[in-house]
C-alpha cells in the first residue's frame, strides 16, 4: 500500500492524519463519526481548528460561544454548501451530535488569538471549473481571503467519469506569485459508498510516484508533486481538501506535459 494512502477503519475516528504521522510541518486532518447525543471533546494547542459538518446535525461549543444544531446535510453530495466552525488555538471545543452526524477537523499551526466564528454555507463561495468531462464543483469553504493564519479548506464534488485536480498541478515550491508551498489532504467519499477512485501524486523527478485507488473514507496525503483525481463511470466523487504551508496563499503550477489541456474545448 502506498505510503502516502490512509485507509479508512471502523469506528468512531474514521481517519486522523497528523503532521507527525505524515511527516510534515503543518496540516492536521481527522474524520469522526458521532452517535446521536454523542460528544467530542478537544483543546486547540497550538493550532487553529476548521470544524466542517459533513453530514447530520451538531452543536458546537468553542470557548464561550456556541452555535446549535448547525449543519442538517443528510449526505456530501447534496447540492447544498456544509456549514463549519473556526475556531482559534488555545481554545477548549466540545462537539455534541444532535443525530448521527460526521465532522471534519481541519488543522493548522497558529499564532493569532481571534474570535471563533460560525462559516454559515450562505457565506460561501460555490463554482464551477473545468469543461467536459473536466467540470467539477467547488465550494471555498475557508478560502485565503477568509481571516486564518495558515488553513485553506474547500470541498469538491466530481461527477461520474470525470477528472479533477487537473490538469496536474503542484503547489511545492516557495514561488510566490508564480507557485506556494503548500502541504495537502483529500478525503474521499464516493456515491455509491462501494465505489472507488483514482489518484496519482507525482513529481517531475519521479522521486515521489504513487498511483492510488482510494475508497469511501480513505485519505490520500499530498506532501508536493502533481495529484490528479479521476473518478470511473457509475460514481460520483467528492473530496475535502485540507492546505497549510508557509504563506496562505494558493499558486500552483500545472504539469508542462499536460498544460496543453486548458487549451482543448
Amino acid at each position: 500500500m502506498s505510503p502516502l494512502l490512509v485507509k479508512a477503519r471502523p469506528g468512531a475516528t474514521i481517519v486522523e492524519v497528523t503532521p507527525e504521522s505524515a511527516g510534515w510541518t503543518h496540516v492536521g486532518f481527522a474524520a469522526h463519526r458521532l452517535a446521536a447525543g454523542e460528544q467530542l471533546n478537544l483543546d486547540t494547542g497550538s493550532r487553529e481548528l476548521c470544524i466542517v459538518v459533513l453530514t447530520g446535525t451538531v452543536t458546537v461549543q468553542a470557548g464561550e460561544q456556541s452555535w446549535e444544531a448547525i449543519g442538517g446535510r443528510a449526505s456530501v453530495f447534496e447540492d447544498r454548501s456544509p456549514y463549519a466552525v473556526y475556531v482559534p488555538l488555545d481554545t477548549k471545543v466540545s462537539i455534541t451530535a444532535v443525530d448521527a452526524a460526521e465532522v471534519a477537523l481541519c488543522s493548522a499551526p497558529a499564532t493569532t488569538h481571534r474570535p471563533a466564528r460560525l462559516i454559515e454555507p450562505a457565506a460561501m463561495t460555490r463554482s464551477v471549473r473545468g469543461k467536459g468531462a473536466n467540470t467539477r464543483y467547488v465550494c471555498d469553504i475557508l478560502p485565503q481571503t477568509a481571516e486564518a493564519d495558515g488553513l485553506l479548506v474547500v470541498e469538491v464534488l466530481t461527477p461520474s467519469g470525470h477528472s479533477s485536480s487537473y490538469p496536474p498541478h503542484k503547489h511545492d515550491s516557495d514561488n510566490v506569485p508564480l507557485e506556494s508551498s503548500l502541504e495537502e489532504t483529500y478525503y474521499h467519499r464516493l456515491n455509491p459508498e462501494q465505489g472507488f477512485a483514482y489518484q496519482r501524486v507525482y513529481t517531475d523527478d519521479r522521486s515521489i510516484d504513487e498511483a492510488m485507488a482510494v475508497e469511501n473514507h480513505d485519505v490520500v496525503m499530498v506532501p508536493r508533486g502533481y495529484h490528479p483525481v479521476t473518478v470511473p463511470y457509475g460514481y460520483d466523487g467528492y473530496y475535502l481538501n485540507v492546505m497549510a504551508g508557509p504563506k496562505r496563499v494558493w499558486h500552483f503550477k500545472n504539469d508542462p506535459a499536460h498544460e496543453w489541456l486548458m487549451n482543448t474545448k
